[in-house]
């Protein structure tokens, strides 16, 4: 399968890596947001800084319209995709997620940014890539602490698209997809690395970009994520794996990770509450 036709334009917060050229014409937003809060993200390249004739020639290029080609500026991009990584938290733990049971976006960046080297270093194909982290939410009519929590995550860095929960079946899935093929098509897409257990929605895509040159890293529970497990193309990490991510170890028992010994993996209801329910579903 190859990467998905862009048959709309998505919109990110405003910022780098995403430039755009003066000399283009504003094309339309799809998604309505506040002034200042989002721009465009065009699905043709962003003008940017000029590079030399070593890295020019190791960076995979455009064609212009002129017959001309443009290198590519290398990213390493991370989409997070927070419904399903808060509810699969919740799977894994067996009870609503809190505060000392939710994963540190501050921990994560700085893993993400590390893998990808320090600004100016030289790297396999001759520059440091620019680095973007963007979670994706969606925003229930009654937002709550959520404000708090999207102020938190632009501070750490995070770009944030989020998308108002209307319907139970409101998804973002298609907003990442998206996404991602904008930054495939307006960059050379070194790292992409997607927190997310989906692998309805993300398996077929994250494969071909695989296919395609991409390193493609998947985090999330290994209990939910088997489509990224057994691919022989994806980069399976556990989230619980990354350095810091979490305050104090979650409260699970990893079947990847046994003792040697066994151990005993405690119910997550009670045995009486279970039967009741089931009684009077039967009556």
């Amino acid at each position: 399968m190859s990467v998905r036709r862009i048959t709309r334009r998505a919109t990110a917060p405003a910022g780098p890596p995403a430039v755009v050229r003066p000399s283009l014409p504003p094309p339309p937003t799809t998604h309505a947001g506040p002034a200042g809060h989002t721009a465009p993200v065009l699905d043709s390249p962003p003008a940017s800084a000029p590079v030399d004739d070593a890295v020019r020639e190791s960076q995979p290029a455009e064609a212009t319209g002129s017959g001309e080609s443009r290198p590519r500026p290398p990213l390493d991009l991370l989409i997070w995709d927070a419904p399903n990584i808060d509810m699969t938290l919740s799977t894994v733990i067996g009870a609503r997620p809190t505060a000392a049971s939710r994963p540190r976006f501050d921990a994560i960046a700085a893993w993400f940014v590390a893998a990808a080297g320090e600004p100016g270093a030289a790297g396999s194909d001759g520059a440091a890539p620019d680095v973007e982290a963007c979670v994706f939410a969606n925003i229930p009519p009654v937002p709550g602490t959520l404000q708090r929590w999207v102020e938190a995550l632009r501070g750490f860095g995070y770009a944030v698209f989020a998308r108002p929960k209307t319907q139970p079946d409101d998804d973002i899935d298609q907003d990442m997809l998206d996404h991602i093929a904008v930054r495939a098509h307006s960059h050379h897409l070194r790292r992409l690395v997607v927190f997310s257990g989906d692998g309805r929605n993300f398996a077929e895509p994250l494969e071909d970009l695989a296919r395609q040159g991409t390193q493609v890293v998947v985090v999330a529970f290994s209990e939910v994520a088997g489509y990224a497990i057994s691919s022989e193309l994806i980069e399976f990490i556990d989230i619980e794996d990354v350095p810091g991510a979490f305050v104090e170890p979650l409260d699970r028992v990893r079947l990847d990770a046994l003792p040697a010994d066994g151990a005993w993996l405690r119910p997550t209801r009670s045995l009486r509450d279970f039967v009741s329910s089931y009684a009077a579903r039967r009556t």
